[in-house]
């Protein structure tokens, strides 16, 4: 008899990632994914109303998630005009819509599993998703750098990052050229690869960057299995290769207002 642990254990990883992105903390992702699993120990009849674990997992974790009211709308009493535009920003996409987008683009649902875990007709699921995509291109713009050693690659990120508003500062292809950039002018955005060609790290880059300025970082990894292990500190926004345009959209544009917000709190 297979365990709740074995069912969902190859899908736990991307399933805490897909709660850091929606949280904004690791801390707070991976609690709801704790929670998410003792309900799902708790009733295993819940397995049955889904056509697979995984969707049963993503359906569970989503209803407790929007079972909280504080996820679903900002904080009334905050007074800082520029922490409650933040906010407001983040609310023109609608949670559901946010839901549907990350779950089909940076999940790997189909559109029919999508409308499975969030009970919605598959038609609805395209309307969410167009509405996500007009809101991303929406976002706040920022100055970005990339820390990419495939050239082919990196044009796909200079041009998506492009195409949102962002202005690309450069891109580096190893640690040194990183921090040489940053030296020049200070990104309000870093997309970084984790490993680059001449042998070394960009989370190594990262770190030393951050120690002299603040910035929120999404890490691009064809390996995401290797960082996401709960072992150790792990990265907050991550993004897999290959990638679909939509994810990487998705994701900086959380990461910029996670970060916003943050620092609006900070002041």
């Amino acid at each position: 008899m297979k365990t709740v642990a074995n069912e969902l254990k190859a899908h736990l990883p991307y399933a805490r990632r897909f709660a850091r992105a929606l949280c904004g903390s690791q801390e707070s992702g991976d609690a709801y994914v704790m929670q998410t699993l003792e309900a799902l120990a708790e009733d295993r009849s819940v397995f049955n109303q889904y056509k697979s674990p995984k969707a049963a997992l993503y359906a569970t974790f989503l209803r407790l998630w929007n079972s909280i009211g504080l996820n679903q709308r900002s904080d009334p009493a905050e007074a800082d005009p520029a922490l409650i535009s933040a906010d407001r920003k983040l609310q023109a996409m609608s949670p559901q819509s946010r839901q549907a987008f990350l779950l089909v683009s940076m999940e790997g649902f189909s559109t029919l599993e999508a409308a499975d875990v969030l009970g919605f007709e598959p038609n609805e699921i395209n309307t969410l998703i167009d509405e996500a995509s007009r809101d991303i291109a929406n976002q706040i713009s920022t100055n970005v750098l990339i820390i990419e050693d495939e050239p082919l690659v990196a044009m796909d990120l200079e041009a998506i990052m492009q195409e949102i508003g962002h202005k690309v500062l450069g891109i580096a292809v190893t640690h040194g050229e990183a921090l040489e950039l940053t030296r020049q002018k200070r990104p309000g955005l870093v997309l970084a690869d984790i490993q680059l060609a001449d042998g070394s790290s960009g989370l190594d880059a990262v770190n030393e960057m951050l120690e002299s300025f603040e910035a929120p970082v999404v890490f691009i990894t064809a390996f995401p299995e290797r960082l996401l292990t709960g072992e150790k500190p792990e990265p907050t926004f991550l993004i897999t290769k290959p990638f679909d345009p939509n994810v990487v959209k998705a994701i900086t544009s959380q990461a910029l207002f996670f970060d916003q917000k943050a620092h609006k709190r900070a002041h």
